[in-house]
């Protein structure tokens, strides 16, 4: 069944509830849980985790909303699905310039995807042993350690995440869109400008806590890549042995089939308990594109939804792997 329209109403087979993640915190957010109807006792359910940004609970990205299209989806086939807003898209304008210049992935977005697993596994609706994550992204990036820290999942979907430095990610797509750049003092600009903030990158586990506080690499606070540095994913995946699937879509040019998919595998390499795939015609969000502005993020502006088999191939995984 595809999804519905980017306006329209849950599918028939799903219901859907608010919730409130850390009601009682300073930063509570609300979110949206996506049951199956009628479902015949506990079910196993996600907490999705987003990428890069301010984001609401369907992960907005121009026409997109693909976690939307994920709970909904894997809803009707017998899933339960949190997704929730962003703590820097609900509480980011009431932050101090001390907190944005000191945040980190910790405040950001670890924590409250613990908080989110919690809330699952204390719902009796739910089989608290059956509670996964499915990170996109750098939530992707980040689920390894969302699960080492608290998040405990029975497992863990990584959806174009990558084992390397966030900085270096963020370098290779500064160098994409720099690279398609009319010739010109624009463009030579912005070559001399990578290079330096790339060098700068190089150097950020040299800086002080407090000098990385006043520092900015890329744009963004040196603290926020010193600490994800400091977390390696690839020291937090190395170490799994619980079941993991790592999918990536070949037309993605935010994250690379050709260089992050490759080290998962490398990474993952004759381990068991993880299983790999790639669909050559998806991109960043799992969504087939072939017209105006592909490979730019115009693409993401004209609507789409996950594509279907992503949907299945992620559904048929979480009730395979069912403890």
């Amino acid at each position: 069944m595809q999804p519905a329209p980017l306006d329209g109403e849950a599918p028939a087979g799903v219901t859907e509830e608010t919730i409130i993640i850390g009601e009682t915190s300073r930063f509570p957010l609300e979110g949206t849980l996506t049951l199956p109807k009628n479902a015949a006792g506990p079910v196993p359910a996600v907490v999705l985790v987003h990428g890069s940004g301010p984001s609401d609970r369907n992960e907005t990205a121009g026409a997109y909303t693909p976690f939307r299209d994920l709970a909904w989806g894997l809803a009707e086939q017998g899933i339960a699905v949190l997704r929730y807003d962003k703590r820097t898209y609900t509480h980011g304008s009431s932050l101090t310039a001390e907190e944005v210049a000191g945040i980190t992935v910790k405040e950001e977005t670890v924590d409250d995807a613990i908080a989110a697993a919690g809330l699952l596994k204390r719902d009796a609706r739910i089989d608290e042993t059956q509670v996964f994550v499915i990170g996109h992204s750098l939530g992707g990036m980040l689920a390894p350690r969302i699960d080492a820290e608290g998040g405990d999942f029975a497992g863990l979907v990584l959806l174009a995440g990558s084992p390397r430095s966030l900085w270096e990610i963020v370098y290779d797509q500064n160098a994409s869109f720099i690279a398609a750049m009319k010739d010109g003092e624009a463009k030579a600009a912005n070559e001399v400008w990578l290079e330096t903030e790339y060098k700068r990158a190089q150097m950020i586990a040299n800086l002080s806590a407090e000098e990385a506080k006043s520092s900015t690499v890329f744009g963004i606070p040196a603290t926020y890549f010193k600490e994800m540095d400091a977390h390696s994913t690839r020291d937090y995946a190395v170490k799994l042995t619980k079941p993991l699937l790592v999918l990536q879509g070949d037309n993605d040019f935010q994250v690379y089939s050709d260089k992050d998919f490759l080290e998962w595998k490398k990474l993952f390499q004759g381990k068991e308990n993880v299983s790999f795939k790639l669909y050559p015609d998806l991109n960043h969000f799992f969504v087939k594109y072939d017209g105006v502005g592909k490979g730019t993020l115009d693409e993401y502006n004209y609507p789409g939804h996950v594509a279907q088999e992503v949907i299945n191939d992620v559904a048929s995984w979480i009730l395979k792997n069912k403890q």
